[in-house]
């Protein structure tokens, strides 16, 4: 993928995610999404047992497994279904991409220009803060602009 094209991408993705609203109020209830639905239906676990087509000890180890993360997609899309409910399954960025894809980028143009401040200052050759900060910001455009998977590689 182009860089172009990854920049789009991120664009789109984040126009997505910000139609998601106060992402809080949809994290998991402390007993689960099936438990606190199936009680707030009024319905035993006999009654999800039967809608989903499993034994009644299954759907106690299901509701288990979600309280601890240990859950597959494929159990909680049929428990989704036998509640009457839709399963919304999404990886939400604590910040827009772009934002992390600068963050990164400025992390490693610190770190190139750190090693390389440092390899002229054992050379006795300074260079004044006003070049340094443009150093700095035209090497993260140019990390930026890249952004490909290289940007990942590094540590910093």
């Amino acid at each position: 993928m182009r860089p172009t094209d990854r920049a789009a991408a991120r664009r789109q993705l984040d126009k997505r995610l910000s139609t998601l609203g106060d992402i809080e109020a949809l994290a998991r209830p402390p007993r689960g999404w099936v438990k606190a639905i199936r009680e707030a239906l009024g319905m035993t676990s006999a009654q999800l047992a039967r809608r989903i087509g499993v034994s009644q000890p299954r759907v106690f180890t299901l509701e288990q497994a979600e309280t601890r993360g240990a859950i597959t997609l494929d159990s909680l899309e049929r428990a989704a279904h036998a509640l009457d409910c839709r399963l919304v399954y999404a990886l939400v960025p604590r910040q827009p991409l772009n934002a992390l894809i600068e963050e990164r980028a400025r992390l490693l143009a610190h770190k190139r220009l750190a090693t390389a401040s440092h390899t002229m200052s054992l050379e006795d050759q300074g260079i004044d803060k006003a070049d340094e900060s443009e150093q700095f910001s035209q090497l993260v455009r140019q990390i930026t602009e890249k952004a490909g998977s290289a940007l990942w590689e590094e540590t910093p």
